[in-house]
């Protein structure tokens, strides 16, 4: 089991976890993220790491409530507990000195994206960081956007905060002015990401996007996560979750995304209904895994006592 020792509103619908997994804290980089599991029947999701502290043992996550188990997650507390957390997984984002690197996130993106702005700075990039987000109550993390960057713009589509507008505007507007961009990396929405390659493209302006496409075992045997790239194919758990964007097929990539839209929203719909049941559910589960743990380390270390009686 995995403790959460913090839990927090960042947002409309996202909320933030810091969860206890020392041995991912150790070795998780930027842009690397887990695949997690809130009981013995649940689904696997994939989450990207927001950040770690190796002392503490802790990882930190942010989630948006989209479907049934980010729902379910978003209702946990600390003193909760998660039963699988695995990882870390994925390749770790490029990380070296650009120049001027263009990082663009849609709301909650922002987590995915601030570990690799932050490690782009220490490696001496200039750091324009562009958050978009439907509405006021979207933006998130604004504090440590500005801390990781050099310049940031917060645009909002309803004009509610900062400028209106979404972030392509931006990115055109920098375009225009005449600015030297070296690199981008873009995290949110497809849709979002593909207009961005269609922007940086035929400039020639180096851009990765971070693809979250439909995840199961998250080591590249199930296939599920394939991409499109030109005329291979790519899984996102192991050759990702960052890709070049100039070679995605953003086409195939929406297309295999809304495979389960409508299981999606029926598990959803079932899910408000029985939602306390749900929750205690997981809640049920952290004492008798935790007995179960016990039990079996107390075994183990019985056969050991034996072994050299």
């Amino acid at each position: 089991m995995f403790k959460i020792v913090e839990a927090r509103t960042a947002g409309l619908n996202i909320r933030q976890f810091t969860v206890e997994a020392p041995r991912i804290a150790r070795k998780q980089r930027p842009g690397q993220f887990v695949i997690l599991r809130l009981h013995d029947r649940g689904e696997r999701i994939p989450l990207t790491i927001k950040s770690a502290d190796p002392a503490a043992g802790t990882i930190t996550i942010a989630v948006q409530s989209v479907g049934k188990t980010t729902s379910l997650l978003n209702s946990l507390e600390a003193g909760d507990s998660i039963l699988d957390v695995v990882g870390p997984l994925g390749r770790p984002s490029e990380i070296r000195n650009y120049g001027t690197a263009v990082i663009l996130a849609g709301s909650v993106g922002s987590a995915m994206a601030l570990p690799t702005a932050n490690a782009l700075r220490e490696a001496g990039n200039r750091i324009i960081f562009i958050e978009g987000a439907r509405t006021k109550d979207m933006v998130v993390f604004e504090d440590e956007v500005r801390a990781a960057s050099h310049e940031a713009f917060i645009m909002t589509d309803d004009g509610s905060y900062g400028e209106q507008g979404q972030v392509t505007k931006k990115l055109d507007q920098l375009i225009a002015a005449g600015r030297k961009l070296d690199f981008v990396l873009a995290v949110g929405p497809v849709r979002m990401m593909r207009s961005i390659a269609e922007i940086t493209g035929p400039l020639g302006i180096k851009t990765m996007v971070s693809l979250n496409s439909i995840m199961v075992d998250g080591t590249g045997m199930c296939g599920g996560c394939r991409v499109l790239l030109g005329n291979q194919s790519k899984f996102a758990c192991v050759d990702g979750p960052e890709f070049d964007a100039s070679l995605v097929n953003f086409d195939v990539l929406i297309e295999r995304n809304a495979m389960y839209r409508a299981q999606e929203c029926q598990s959803l719909k079932e899910f408000e209904l029985r939602k306390s049941e749900e929750v205690a559910r997981v809640r049920s589960a952290s004492p008798t895994k935790e007995k179960q743990t016990a039990q079996l380390r107390a075994r183990l270390e019985a056969q050991d006592e034996r072994r050299y009686v």
